[in-house]
């Protein structure tokens, strides 16, 4: 569990609710120390250890430019809230000291309560703690109640800050005044009855007289004001002009509140739970998650556990219902010992079997179509057995998924000796775990030799601490879950700034898939800078993703540099960042303008969402003097061309350059080169092939996926497209040969010449496959629903939902598109020869 205090607002009426803590909670509280932010900003790291540096809020100290009026009505405003707020706290503080009396007075009995010890680490400086706010409470309670524009109370808010050491005390003490209270109630019945049920004075003008809280929720609020006067401290300032007596007061005192937090939070951090070892030492747990370990040339999915001194990964033991689950060590690294081999240094491991993209896709295929037929039986009340029957299946496909799509080799090395090969789907993650490990390898830290027994303590440890519970599958989601986006995302990365020295940097695009993060766009390399102005465009497909991921590299030339693991050069990442798609604010029509901060470096970009169903139009031009969005028979005709101009222009430079290019079809190009090529064509300009040999090559071939997806009617028609998802789905071969190419025979003759002519240049792409990693499934799946998606009338009548039309058509339409490619070679003069059925054996 994080604890991520503060970042709520203060409520003006003062009403908190008590927040519970976890059961047995050895956890540390984690004080936020930019209350100003927003709760998931302030959230530190969020896993990624980027945290967000901690800013005063906007319009600090332009507060001379505001109406004066206004400015100390606001002062009013947020003081009367505070003083609602500190009333409350001070009634809590004053139900935590009730028993402290009466349980002092029994503790020198023969029948104490608790001894006198205890009571002292239970209440540890509450009483100190309630005089400071009782002083500060009595002297600012008139000044509001008096109200004039000559009021001043920063010496009062100065003095608050200036006995922050009684807190730093108090949160040293926390986690001992928690166990012992915990302890204490476990082995007496009366101290278990006070402690479960103290009572709180309502506020003076409340009709609540009392509420009951718990003794543990009531330790924790002192925790939770620190951050709550930094934040009244913030608003203050915002609302006090720059001249008045009290501003130097109040910076005085939220310089003072913010070091403190600061100097709190060096030693606590929301992931780190603390578990000791039987010598005494305080070890934490800082990050733990699922990883793929490549053992024994077979991948395992473990849980990996990295604590202040020691790497650990276990697996989760297979125990009877009802059993105390556990998990097992595989192995441990003490940090001490721990190093990433470079990738020259590495030694070569094992061949890794990559699991064929094709194979990847069927199974990311299998697993809509199963999502589909659990939503159809919720829908028709199905019967919960054949659901559950459905789930599991899902839950079996989409682990399959897990273990076998990362390729992303990521080593741990013990200096000792052995090696250990974690395989990952992102380099975020990769860079994630590196620098969680180095950050905690920068202290003072000593080899060591766990004994059985630590081990087992440790690795028992492991099921109580763990933050991630649930291997990310979306079978494991809630049914109120957010299922996440269906359709196309559409970002802009504009610029980066906060570079130190100027550098050859390019940006990284990731969403979420199926459980996992794939990369989806790169921009291009801007070359010795320090501020990037990229500006550029991508569409991105999204399949229930719910991240966008953006990762900033340096781009390295020094061929010297190669990974033996999969003979890439590697590029030194210099920022990441990862936004929530908040389904709300991406579905509206505008662009969305945001800045994600990573490492000192922004990133300024935008995006809008287009929902499936709005990119399954294909609207046909207006203007007819064009190529985009005109009938192929015009345009040949026009051209006097078997094929039009545009898509032998684009094949041939694709041919030319881009047919090693890695990911070339399935990498989006930038969105504003592929627009001027579209322009280009459209106008027919001479300039064309000056153009063609200067663009990326990915704008080009992004430039030919549009022409065919923007033809009024898809290449091989509407007419013929029921028919082709019948033929596909035959079961007997000779069957299928002859509806396949029965249905080939039948289009107009532009549109089969410039279909076969494209399946020949995708096979040829297809042949260099070790190279671009496209395979023929690859090829399908990028063009099958380009080539065959019906147009807007004739869709309607396939559409059902978004996702839907997502499994089971377009799962036709790619095997439509792979029987071709699989095919021996087509020749039109052959096809339009045999035009009558051949299949007397059918």
């Amino acid at each position: 569990t994080d604890f991520n205090y503060g970042a709520d607002e203060y409520d003006a009426e003062g009403n908190e609710e008590p927040k519970a803590l976890p059961e047995g909670s050895e956890t540390m509280p984690y004080i936020d120390e930019s209350p100003t932010m927003s709760p998931q900003l302030s959230a530190r790291g969020q896993d990624s250890g980027d945290g967000v540096s901690p800013t005063p809020a906007d319009g600090l100290g332009t507060g001379g430019e505001r109406d004066a009026g206004k400015g100390l009505e606001m002062r009013k405003l947020v003081l009367s809230g505070f003083l609602a707020s500190e009333e409350i706290y001070i009634n809590q503080l004053e139900a935590l000291l009730l028993p402290m009396k009466p349980l002092k007075a029994t503790a020198t009995t023969s029948q104490p309560v608790l001894t006198l010890q205890q009571i002292e680490t239970i209440f540890y400086k509450i009483q100190d703690i309630y005089e400071i706010h009782k002083e500060f409470y009595d002297s600012l309670c008139p000044k509001v109640q008096q109200w004039d524009s000559n009021v001043t109370m920063g010496h009062l808010f100065q003095k608050l800050a200036s006995q922050l050491g009684v807190y730093k005390a108090f949160v040293d003490n926390y986690k001992i005044a928690l166990e012992t209270a915990e302890k204490c109630s476990q082995s007496n019945y009366q101290f278990q009855k006070i402690s479960e049920e103290l009572k709180v004075k309502g506020p003076k003008d409340s009709k609540e007289s009392h509420t009951s809280v718990t003794m543990e929720a009531l330790l924790y609020k002192p925790i939770d004001r620190v951050t709550r006067s930094t934040l009244v401290l913030h608003d203050l300032l915002k609302h006090t002009p720059a001249d008045h007596p009290d501003y130097p007061l109040l910076q005085d005192a939220l310089r003072i509140s913010q070091n403190f937090l600061s100097s709190i939070n060096e030693d606590i951090d929301p992931r780190r739970t603390a578990v000791t070892t039987p010598k005494g030492e305080t070890r934490q747990l800082v990050k733990d998650g699922f990883l793929v370990e490549l053992s024994e040339g077979s991948r395992k999915l473990r849980h990996v556990f990295l604590f202040t001194d020691v790497l650990l990964c276990a697996k989760l033991k297979k125990t009877a219902v009802g059993k105390h689950q556990q998990y097992d060590c595989k192995w441990y690294v003490p940090l001490a010992d721990l190093v990433f081999p470079s990738p020259e240094e590495s030694e070569h491991c094992p061949q890794v079997h990559v699991i064929p993209d094709h194979e990847l896709e069927d199974m990311k295929m299998k697993i809509s179509a199963i999502k589909s037929e659990v939503q159809k039986e919720k829908a028709n009340k199905g019967q919960s057995r054949a659901i559950e029957r459905l789930k599991k299946k899902m839950f079996e496909n989409e682990f399959w998924l897990l273990l076998n799509s990362p390729a992303i080799p990521f080593r741990i090395h013990n200096r000792n000796g052995k090696s250990y090969l974690f395989l990952l789907s992102s380099d975020y993650e990769r860079s994630e775990w590196r620098e969680a490990i180095q950050r905690l390898q920068k202290k003072d830290l000593q080899a060591f030799v766990l004994s059985s027994v630590e081990l087992q303590v440790l690795t028992g440890s492991c099921f109580k601490l763990r933050t991630v519970h649930n291997i990310p599958v979306t079978s494991n989601k809630d049914d109120d879950e957010s299922p996440g986006l269906y359709g196309f995302l559409h970002v802009i990365v504009h610029s980066a700034k906060g570079f130190k020295q100027s550098a050859n940097l390019y940006c990284t695009l990731e969403v979420d898939s199926f459980g996992y993060f794939v990369s989806k766009a790169k921009t291009r390399v801007f070359r010795d800078t320090t501020e990037p102005q990229w500006n550029e465009e991508f569409e991105i497909e999204l399949e229930g993703s719910q991240s966008l991921r953006i990762l900033c590299y340096e781009k390295c030339y020094d061929k010297t540099k190669l990974n033996k693991d999969n003979n890439e050069i590697v590029d030194k990442i210099m920022g990441k960042g990862q936004i929530q798609l908040d389904p709300q604010a991406v579905q509206t029509k505008n662009w969305h303008m945001d800045v994600i901060e990573m490492n000192g470096i922004k990133v300024e970009f935008s995006m809008k969402f287009t929902s499936r169903d709005m990119s399954l139009k294909r609207t046909p031009s207006k203007k007819q003097t064009g190529v985009f969005g005109v009938k192929i028979s015009v345009v040949t005709k026009r051209e006097r061309s078997k094929v039009p101009y545009i898509v032998r222009q684009c094949v041939e430079e694709v041919e030319k350059r881009g047919i090693e290019e890695v990911g070339i079809y399935r990498i989006s190009g930038v969105a504003t080169d592929i627009q001027a090529l579209k322009a280009v064509f459209d106008a027919n300009n001479k300039d064309i092939l000056v153009m063609l040999s200067d663009m990326d090559i990915n704008a080009i071939a992004g430039t030919l996926k549009l022409y065919f997806r923007e033809l009024p009617e898809p290449l091989l028609t509407d007419r013929l497209y029921p028919a082709f998802m019948e033929g596909i789905a035959l079961s007997d071969p000779a069957a299928k040969e002859n509806c396949m190419m029965h249905l080939l025979r039948s289009l107009p003759d532009p549109n089969l010449i410039t279909f076969l002519f494209l399946l020949e240049h995708l096979k040829r792409v297809a042949e260099k496959e070790p190279i671009n990693k496209m395979s023929l499934h690859n090829l399908a799946t990028v063009f099958g629903p380009t080539l065959l998606r019906p147009s807007e009338g004739e869709s309607k009548a396939h559409l059902t939902l978004a996702s839907d039309i997502w499994s089971h058509d377009v799962m036709a339409q790619v095997q439509v598109l792979l029987y071709y490619l699989q095919h021996p070679p087509i020749s039109f003069s052959e096809l339009k020869r045999n035009t009558l059925y051949f299949s007397t054996d059918v």
